[in-house]
């Protein structure tokens, strides 16, 4: 027998055991899947290390390196936490009928629903003082409706179950589990998780970590290639799909490749007639708001701008793309200076993800202009930056095409004043820039608390139609944070999918969400793990990880003291 045929029998096998347990999942009860939480967060614990170690060989990095702390921070730091955020809301599900919303349930004046979730807990407001979470509400969503839209899965026992296909994202190592967590907790699903082949080397730990869903035949996981995707997106024991890549991947899932998944596409007939959930990608937008800003100012800005790029070699769907500012402001040229200057000082990093190299070269082809930092290897790339970008410049590549690599572009708008300016910002990058997933504004405290600009900056982040909207830092904080929803703008259709349909994490399993909103301050203290120049950040976030696994008032020093060693 070949080997692809003895794959083949391995993924039907898979699909063949889930189904058989989807009932019985359906069946576990509150306590039950509070106690599997328990195992899953020591299982998480024991793999730490070595999930860490992993994916650092696989990127180039030196495990006593700074930047090595990336690692540990966006893989099994965060699944900690979110399995920690699963626990507190299974609680209040056990308790009460639905997750308790952590602070208060207020009405805008048009009388959208916002609910603040975050901080949560004692130590989320040791850990990020001055960050404020909130999830807007569909604007259909009353305050009366609003606990119905909770936990509706934990409700609904009339529904058959069924189980979802998770196809994990390459680039970021706690994507698959997050989201194989998500349909198991949230939709009540089995999952069939398949990793993605660049980081299908974690199968074996991630088997280890999550046996007790496992062993219990709750879920399976399977590495494979193209063809094994496209066998367990057709096969007939699954019943749904979430995918993290590009939009031209879930197209082709849907629809098809080549002239007749166009057409197919065109005409509104897919391929396949089961749902499709996905998050695509994003050219995700930093909106300069005008201010008077000191020269640390500029300085503390650009590192936190070019963190946003650098970070996981650029190969992330939430970073950095699009600089907007305004052409009239006089601080534009030293921000750009200031983040020259951070590119040149930040050593240039392996491009281990597949088309790095090709997709870097269409760029610069189209803009010849563009300046490179740094002294790659021959596996590297440099940092990128494409100033001047004209914003009326029509097929432009860096507003219709997600780079993925550490490449970004800068571009401004002209307006008579800062008001003016917002609204051309926000129109520009609703309407003009690709995707709906994840937008940062950068607003100086003075004028975000001026009456006249605060409220213009405010409609601004009424008018911004994204699924995460955050004010002053990397809105990768909404897929960190864990409580909050992830995923596009709601609106997208399978023909038309852009960065995706549905939501993850949303650990306070809101139903009718429209998007999250994140405010921290201007100048963060202590300074943020994830900025590129953080001197102890390898120490920090190890740190972090080992107190999110077993928190507690005595591991407290420890990472107190490498917090201040920045």
């Amino acid at each position: 027998m070949s080997e692809s045929a003895v794959e083949t029998r391995l993924l039907d096998a898979a699909a063949q055991e889930l189904a058989a347990r989807r009932e019985a999942w359906r069946r576990v009860d509150v306590d039950e899947r509070i106690a599997l939480i328990d195992e899953l967060s020591r299982g998480f614990a024991r793999i730490a290390a070595r999930w860490a170690e992993s994916v650092l060989e696989l990127e180039g990095l030196d495990p006593e390196r700074p930047e090595a702390g990336e690692e540990w921070l966006v893989g099994p730091y965060l699944v900690l936490r979110y399995l920690h955020c699963l626990r507190r809301a299974l609680v209040g599900v056990r308790d009460t009928g639905r997750p308790r919303i952590p602070g208060p349930i207020t009405t805008r004046p048009d009388g959208q629903v916002v609910a603040r979730v975050f901080p949560e807990t004692i130590w989320d407001r040791l850990f990020y003082p001055g960050v404020a979470a909130e999830v807007w509400m569909h604007p259909h969503v009353t305050l009366d409706d609003l606990p119905r839209t909770q936990a509706r899965c934990y409700h609904d026992l009339e529904s058959p179950g069924r189980t979802c296909l998770v196809l994990g994202g390459g680039n970021v190592s706690s994507i698959g589990p997050l989201d194989a967590l998500t349909k198991l907790f949230l939709d009540d699903r089995v999952v069939l998780f398949k990793l993605h082949p660049v980081n299908s080397f974690l199968a074996p730990l991630f088997e280890e970590a999550m046996a007790p869903l496992i062993d219990r035949g709750f879920l399976r996981i399977v590495v494979g290639g193209v063809a094994e995707g496209a066998h367990l997106c057709r096969h007939p024991l699954v019943d749904e799909i979430h995918v993290t890549g590009a939009e031209e991947t879930y197209l082709a899932i849907v629809f098809g490749t080549g002239e007749d998944g166009a057409r197919r596409r065109a005409e509104g007939r897919p391929l396949i007639e089961k749902p499709v959930t996905g998050e695509l990608g994003n050219v995700s937008p930093v909106l300069v708001v005008p201010g008077a800003w000191s020269r640390r100012d500029l300085a503390y800005q650009a590192t936190n701008i070019v963190s946003m790029l650098v970070n996981n070699a650029g190969f992330n769907c939430n970073a950095a793309r699009v600089i907007v500012q305004h052409a009239g402001w006089s601080g534009r040229s030293a921000l750009l200076d200031a983040i020259r200057h951070r590119l040149a000082a930040t050593p240039t990093r392996r491009a281990y993800y597949p088309g790095a190299f090709e997709r870097h070269r269409t760029f610069v082809e189209a803009h010849p202009e563009a300046e490179r930092f740094g002294d790659p290897a021959s596996d590297e790339l440099p940092w990128t930056l494409i100033p001047g970008v004209p914003s009326d410049a029509r097929d432009e590549i860096c507003f219709e095409v997600e780079a993925f690599c550490g490449l970004v572009a800068e571009t401004t708008l002209e307006a008579p004043d800062v008001e003016s300016y917002l609204q051309r910002a926000v129109a520009f990058c609703n309407d003009t820039l690709y995707g709906s997933l994840n937008v940062t504004l950068v607003v100086d405290r003075e004028t975000a608390r001026h009456p006249r600009l605060g409220r213009a900056v405010e409609r601004a982040v009424a008018d911004l139609r994204y699924g995460t909207v955050c004010v002053n830092h990397w809105a990768a904080l909404g897929f960190a944070l864990g409580i909050t929803p992830w995923g596009a703008y709601p609106g997208n259709e399978p023909h038309a999918p852009g960065s995706g349909i549905g939501v993850v994490h949303n650990a306070l399993m809101f139903e009718e969400v429209e998007k999250a909103v994140i405010r921290t301050r201007f100048r963060a203290f202590p300074y943020p793990p994830w900025f590129v120049d953080h001197r102890s950040a390898h120490r920090l976030c190890a740190e972090l990880t080992e107190f999110e696994a077993r928190p507690s008032w005595a591991r407290l020093p420890r990472v107190t003291w490498h917090a201040l060693r920045a």
